[in-house]
């Protein structure tokens, strides 16, 4: 019975002799050990099996023809693979100088015939064991590698996520540089130093031990070849490890006999350098790829820091000038207001001292001319007022609407009526289209009636007399598009875009016979807007006349389509963007570049108020941090995936894991891109740009069904 239990795995022995007898009475010494026996005759067939397979131990008979046991061993001992396996000679017969030249080769035993049987399975028992322990010694081993590789292998990723955590927390640079240094020292190493190339200089930072951070001045200050090896990363743009000089400096402890110096790199621009001081090569937490990992991320989270504090810059001055200008025009409007009032005052007097020269003198046809000129003038200067004070009011945000359904025929009829005596008076062609069925608008009478007699006003001053003038009025799509054009002087090209701004015209001559102030399509855009439509203007040229055009939406009930969702439309200027992040500062500062972009941003701290904002806010674009709290990132990119009752938006993680496996959960879940923090914010803005015209073409692909 084999000694051994059922679980242990069977070793192989080799027995070689040449005589087929002596191999079968070997065989039946040892077949009680139940292991695998192999049986060869030759020195030659021994050789093959040694190099096919490993064997425990190896019974070599002595005298054999060709190749003997002695000649077979010293084969043997001569291959690394079998340069240590147990050899026990087997011979009836063994000098003093045979055993000597054995021994020699590696032998540890010979066994004399005849052979004893528990003898021979004793010794041989002994390399089976060994032959288990060594195995299972080596199994142990393995695995402790496999567990040490795994253990830093985790070491560094959650270095490498702490450090993008801490990168990502601030877009001041100082700060973010700090952090990361407190991530290094003394996680990585007993001490490191940054050195930035700012645009306008160098900030350099180095933190030793638990110390805080300190600001370094100048890279002399560091020990000669740590100095030099930082030059040359920055300028070349590749990693150095180094020996350090032994006395060390204030700013380097001596016992940091190492140095792994890292250029910081943001495409192909060389910002700065980072460098880790250890005790030596194999003392650093992170391999070389790790401290490599750090450092890139490191450069993106610095040039933004740097890119938003020229923005910042920029938006304080921008502010200032803002401010400035929103002052003069806020003193604008109030001087406006005021002349207007003090210019009306004298108006009602002179209108009353004309009627007192009619009744004074009836008769005088002299005094009549005077009287009908007064009247004139004085109707003209009580336009221009009215046109200063609605222009005043409406700067001020004093004009109120009283909405009400109104028929569009009746106001361009009404419209037409204001204007016809300058229509009669220039002998202008009026032709006029309107549907045969009633368009109903929901506006103020009085200010529609304004918008179009202005329209129609401007088209019969500037065209030549006897000039043809068209309006148009067409329904499509539950909104009303009318059209005024004319035959007139039309518009310079360069004047064209500030036509609906207060005060502009086009080019006049010295005797300005078209007269007033430039302020009626301002006043136009205005109304229009407070009504929810659009104004918009062309002309070929001068000479070539002009044509204005007003859209207003009609009073319809729009019907969605049954299970369909109503399409994400982008707002104009950017998209609605939603940031869904526990980390506050990091949520806001996102949120700053992106407005200045021009979206409108909403930020939330967890998954379940992403989810109850999404009908409300329906977000284009949504930027998903992957470790929020309760529910996480991936959960939150399903739930808005399974959210039927809106249009999908882009989804885009944002997240300090950057692993393989972390790409691949980010694309299970259902999110179109994955970036690892700090993400170089140009990076995500082209992304949210780019998918402008895509997202349309889907919106309207889908909405067509």
């Amino acid at each position: 019975m084999s000694p051994y239990s059922a679980g242990d795995d069977k070793v192989d022995i080799l027995i070689v002799d040449d005589l087929p007898d002596k191999l079968l009475a070997l065989q039946a010494v040892l077949e009680e050990l139940g292991q695998n026996l192999v049986l060869v005759q030759s020195g030659a067939d021994a050789l093959r099996e040694l190099l096919r397979r490993e064997f425990a131990v190896v019974l070599l008979d002595v005298n054999m023809p060709d190749i003997d046991g002695i000649e077979t061993a010293e084969l043997i001992r001569q291959h690394s693979k079998t340069a240590h396996t147990p050899i026990i000679f087997v011979t009836a017969y063994a000098d003093e100088l045979q055993t000597a030249r054995g021994y020699e080769l590696g032998a540890v035993d010979y066994i004399l015939s005849p052979i004893v049987p528990q003898i021979l399975r004793s010794k041989v028992r002994v390399f089976v064991d060994l032959y288990r322990a060594q195995r299972r010694a080596a199994k142990v081993a393995r695995a402790e590698a496999a567990r040490a590789a795994a253990e830093a292998a985790q070491r560094r990723s959650d270095l490498i996520a702490l450090a993008s955590r801490e990168l990502s927390a601030s877009l001041d640079l100082r700060a973010s540089m700090e952090r990361l240094l407190e991530v290094l020292v003394p996680n990585v190493g007993g001490c490191a130093v940054l050195f930035l190339d700012t645009g306008n200089g160098h900030l350099g930072l180095y933190r030793q031990d638990r110390e805080p951070a300190r600001a370094l001045e100048a890279l002399t200050l560091l020990p000669p070849a740590v100095r030099r090896a930082m030059v040359e990363a920055q300028n070349g743009g590749y990693p150095l490890e180094i020996r350090t000089d032994a006395g060390g400096s204030n700013h380097w402890p001596p016992w940091l006999r190492v140095a792994h110096v890292l250029p910081l790199r943001v495409g192909d621009r060389n910002i700065g350098a980072l460098t880790v001081g250890t005790v030596d090569h194999e003392a650093a937490t992170l391999d070389d790829r790790g401290l490599l990992e750090i450092a890139t991320r490191a450069a993106i989270a610095f040039d933004n820091a740097q890119l938003y504090s020229s923005l910042g810059r920029e938006m304080a001055r921008a502010k200032s000038a803002e401010e400035k200008l929103q002052e003069a025009n806020r003193r604008k409007d109030e001087f406006l207001a005021m002349l207007s009032h003090e210019l009306r005052n004298p108006l009602a007097p002179i209108v009353t001292a004309a009627q007192v020269l009619d009744k004074v003198a009836p008769n005088d046809s002299r005094i009549a001319w005077v009287r009908e000129v007064i009247e004139r003038q004085v109707t003209h200067l009580a336009g221009l007022v009215d046109d200063l004070l609605d222009v005043s009011r409406i700067t001020q945000g004093k004009i109120t609407l009283n909405r009400e359904a109104v028929e569009l025929g009746k106001v361009i009829e009404h419209s037409i009526e204001i204007v016809r005596p300058l229509l009669d008076t220039k002998r202008h062609s009026l032709s006029v289209h309107v549907p045969d069925t009633p368009v109903w608008v929901f506006g103020d009478y009085s200010r529609l009636s304004q918008i179009f007699s202005n329209v129609l006003h401007n088209a019969a001053k500037y065209t030549t007399e006897g000039g043809l003038i068209e309006l148009n009025a067409v329904v499509d799509r539950g909104s009303v598009s009318v059209r005024v054009r004319d035959n007139g002087i039309g518009i310079e090209p360069q004047f064209l875009p500030h036509v609906f701004e207060v005060f502009t015209q086009g080019y006049r001559g010295l005797d300005r016979s078209q007269g007033g102030l430039g302020v009626g399509l301002a006043v136009v855009r205005r109304l229009v807007e407070l009504h929810q439509g659009e104004v918009d203007i062309v002309s070929e040229g001068p000479g070539l006349g002009t044509e204005v055009s007003v859209q207003l939406p009609c009073i319809s009930q729009v019907v969605q389509h049954a299970g369909l969702a109503p399409a994400v439309r982008s707002p104009r200027g950017g998209k609605r963007v939603l940031i869904v992040d526990d980390n506050a500062d990091a949520a806001e500062s996102i949120a700053v570049l992106l407005q200045i972009e021009g979206h409108e941003v909403k930020t939330v701290t967890d998954g379940m108020q992403a989810l109850s904002c999404l009908e409300s806010f329906a977000p284009h674009v949504a930027i998903i941090d992957i470790g929020l709290p309760g529910m996480n990132g991936y959960e939150l990119a399903a739930g808005i995936r399974a959210n039927r009752t809106l249009q999908t938006p882009l989804l885009i993680a944002l997240t300090g894991y950057g692993q393989a496996e972390d790409f691949d959960r980010s694309r299970e879940a259902g999110f179109n891109h994955h970036f690892v923090k700090p993400a170089e914010l140009r990076a995500i803005q082209t992304i949210i740009d780019g998918d402008l015209a895509a997202d349309a073409e889907v919106e309207e692909r889908r909405t067509s069904v």
